[in-house]
């Protein structure tokens, strides 16, 4: 691929990083919700539902995971693992967008059968070292569904590379849990795979920007089109290319522009 200018945009992107890479950014993100915990598996836990439920404007999407926290009383893991039957009734009724109380059951469902087994959320998308984050997320989704009565609304929001989803909420959730930097905005706690596997999250805002400055030429926002926008950034940082996400989503949603690169 050819870029314009391509030391001036790496030193661009780089900026961008180090602007919306910080604490500061944490506030007003769905990342928020993982970092007001700090038991391990809370942090998995909320931070895959915050993550699964990242559509639509951010306050709402906040304030649905606080929701969703007050109905486990504040205890997600403790709630998932030991809960009767009949405090599940707390669940009933909640909905965010198309994701309601059915699919939420089966999760809260699947997370207990698997912390009886495992110790940490890892180990659904990675069994096995040596996997890469493709593998995993197809991994994933055969793992989590393979409860006889798992509702096939519910498949919706747990996509997979195989259907050519861009998967961008589960990489979004990969990077808060597998990056680890001085930052200290990703949690860095999974180690079977290395921020360098990971793949860009493709929402709108990051793909906007992306085909602005000549990062990413494919039409289709699919998982194709995640891995080539990943390769590009490879190009400016081998070792951690995702951390331009936070370059690319800052660019458009913060500053509401996008700077000529020329």
């Amino acid at each position: 691929m050819a870029i314009i200018n391509f030391e001036y945009l790496k030193d661009f992107l780089d900026q961008k990083v180090l602007l919306y890479n910080r604490p500061q950014f944490i506030e007003n993100d769905p990342i928020c919700i993982p970092h007001s915990y700090d038991r391990y598996e809370d942090v998995e836990i909320m931070g895959f539902f915050a993550a699964i439920f990242a559509w639509g404007q951010r306050p709402t999407i906040i304030n649905k995971c606080k929701e969703l926290s007050q109905r486990m009383d504040n205890a997600p893991y403790q709630f998932i693992t030991e809960h009767k039957e009949e405090d599940l009734k707390q669940l009933i009724g909640f909905k965010h967008r198309t994701f309601n109380d059915t699919d939420l059951l089966y999760c809260i469902d699947f997370f207990k059968r698997h912390y009886a087994r495992y110790s940490t959320l890892e180990t659904a998308f990675f069994p096995n070292k040596g996997m890469t984050v493709e593998g995993g997320l197809n991994y994933f989704q055969n793992y989590f569904f393979d409860a006889p009565d798992a509702p096939s609304r519910t498949r919706k929001h747990i996509p997979n590379p195989l259907r050519k989803s861009a998967c961008k909420r589960l990489n979004m959730y990969l990077r808060w849990m597998v990056r680890n930097d001085e930052q200290g905005v990703d949690f860095g706690l999974w180690k079977t795979i290395q921020p360098k596997d990971l793949i860009c999250p493709l929402d709108l805002h990051v793909e906007r920007t992306a085909k602005k400055i000549g990062l990413l030429s494919r039409d289709k926002p699919d998982w194709v089109a995640a891995k080539e926008l990943t390769d590009n950034l490879r190009l400016f940082d081998a070792e951690d290319p995702v951390k331009y996400d936070f370059a690319l989503f800052g660019i458009s949603i913060e500053e509401k522009c996008i700077i000529d690169i020329t």
